[in-house]
């Protein structure tokens, strides 16, 4: 699924690029949501992210593509690939900015896992 983010300044540091935390948490939302459209009636928790390496800078006014994939489903978690792409730029459409995976596990009311139910 493809998701887009408008980068506006209360999400910039003091040198006017983006805060590499509000990356993460975007990046934390989007793929939750995913994870809840693709296995309705889940309740999913972050248990991991891989190689949180900022590729390029990110400034304001920048729109971000967020592309989530399904990389590998488990028996209790699921894990997305996430690229992050800047759009104003026709010429660097297809630069990834950012690229990660993240790792969501199924639990129950009481926070054991549970078995993933495929669609």
């Amino acid at each position: 699924m493809d998701y887009y983010k408008l980068v506006l300044p209360e999400h910039l540091n003091h040198y006017g690029n983006l805060f590499g935390g509000n990356l993460l948490k975007w990046i934390d939302e989007f793929s939750y949501i995913t994870a809840n459209l693709e296995f309705p009636g889940h309740q999913f928790l972050t248990i991991a992210l891989d190689n949180v390496i900022f590729r390029h800078a990110v400034s304001n006014g920048e729109i971000l593509k967020f592309s989530v994939t399904c990389h590998h489903l488990g028996k209790t978690s699921v894990q997305y690939s996430v690229k992050v792409f800047g759009t104003r730029d026709d010429q660097q459409h297809d630069l990834i900015l950012f690229e990660t995976k993240i790792t969501f596990v199924s639990v129950d009311h009481e926070g054991k896992k549970q078995p993933i139910q495929p669609n």
